[in-house]
């Protein structure tokens, strides 16, 4: 056997000689990979020989040994200084795959030929070394909450927790709002009107018809807001900050479109007054320039509901006229049990998809 169990070998090369002991394999072992030949034993002396003195070996003629095709057939590879380096295929994939350099590897196989067993060796050497290597740094960072974060920290539990939140959700079909929309921004000197701008106006709207959405539990008592003062969630560097636009009900979408930017605009420099701050009766989450399909959102207390909007998202749809793409956009309401029930929800839910997919009557 020329080939130890376990090892591989080039396509064609010899891996093992069967014949009678008293035959002269010479010749055979002569066409063997290098080292090959010193693995076999001597062949039996054939009964009735005479022992010499010294074992006999089987001596291959050196001008009979012809030079492999490649390197690469033979799993011979150049070491420094032209030298070589004897490993199998397999011996060299894993070497590879585990950045083993075979220079540094004594081979245990034929002839010192590096076989997979010397691989694995040196890698589960040099592994803990590579590993130490990666984790130099600290494991964690403890960053101090700011002061908003903080806020939110604290503000959060008493939301969570203690309201029952129900959620109810829709899909609104946002192709004539989004044709208005770009017929309003096309308008030289107007102000450029958002998709949130359109759902600010139409939940004004809807908080009229549906007082009970427009409320919050105090006390003993559910307290009726009829004025729409609307928070609008802008999303800072470190947190979440809710100014409130107010009398949304009363006011045009141009001007909702105004002062909508300016208080988003300043949240985000830090410049809101205090009362900007406070007073919302209902609040609108949008997250649709993140490519948000949809997601629910936490109850801001002490009001009785926020709106989740989602992204107008171009996907295929189904009517009268057959398949076509359409946009569409998913909004979802997270109610407080306490102050309403899952009808009520979802009817204000109903009436701002109308007032979305009718979107003149915004305009009125």
């Amino acid at each position: 056997i020329l080939v130890p169990a376990g090892e591989s070998a080039p396509i064609g090369a010899l891996i093992g000689v069967i014949a009678d002991p008293a035959d002269d394999i010479s010749a055979l072992l002569a066409s063997a990979p290098a080292g090959a030949a010193s693995a076999v034993a001597p062949p039996p002396r054939p009964a009735g020989a005479t022992p010499s003195a010294a074992p006999v070996s089987v001596v291959r003629p050196a001008a009979v040994v012809s030079a492999p095709a490649s390197a690469a057939a033979t799993g011979v590879t150049q070491g420094p200084q032209g030298g070589r380096v004897k490993a199998s295929p397999l011996a060299k994939k894993i070497a590879a795959q585990a950045g083993v350099d075979l220079k540094l590897i004594q081979g245990t196989g034929p002839g010192g030929r590096i076989v997979r067993r010397d691989v694995e060796a040196a890698g589960v050497a040099v592994a803990p070394t590579a590993v130490a290597a990666a984790v130099t740094g600290p494991e964690f960072e403890d960053r101090p909450l700011s002061q908003i974060r903080a806020v939110i920290a604290r503000r959060m539990p008493l939301s969570k927790a203690p309201v029952p939140h129900f959620y109810v959700t829709s899909e609104v079909a946002m192709d004539r709002a989004w044709e208005l929309r770009e017929q309003l921004n096309a308008l030289e000197g107007e102000p450029k009107i958002s998709v949130n701008d359109l759902v600010i106006r139409a939940c004004a709207l809807a908080l009229l018809q549906h007082p009970g959405v427009n409320a919050s539990l105090q006390g003993d008592a559910i307290r009726v807001y009829h004025r729409a003062h609307i928070g609008i969630a802008v999303a800072l560097d470190d947190g979440l900050i809710t100014p409130v636009l107010r009398d949304c009900h009363a006011k045009p979408l141009a001007r909702i479109a105004v002062e909508a930017r300016d208080l988003a605009e300043r949240a985000r420099n830090r410049k809101l007054r205090a009362q900007e701050l406070s007073g919302a009766t209902f609040s609108i989450s949008n997250l649709g320039m993140f490519d948000v399909a949809e997601f629910s959102a936490i109850i801001n207390p002490p009001e009785g509901a926020i709106l989740a909007v989602g992204s107008v998202r171009r996907v295929p749809v189904v009517d009268d006229s057959g398949l076509g793409v359409g946009r569409r956009m998913a909004i979802t309401i997270s109610c407080d049990h306490r102050v309403m029930d899952g009808a009520m929800g979802a009817r204000f839910l109903q009436d701002v998809k109308r007032l979305l997919e009718e979107p003149l009557r915004l305009l009125v």
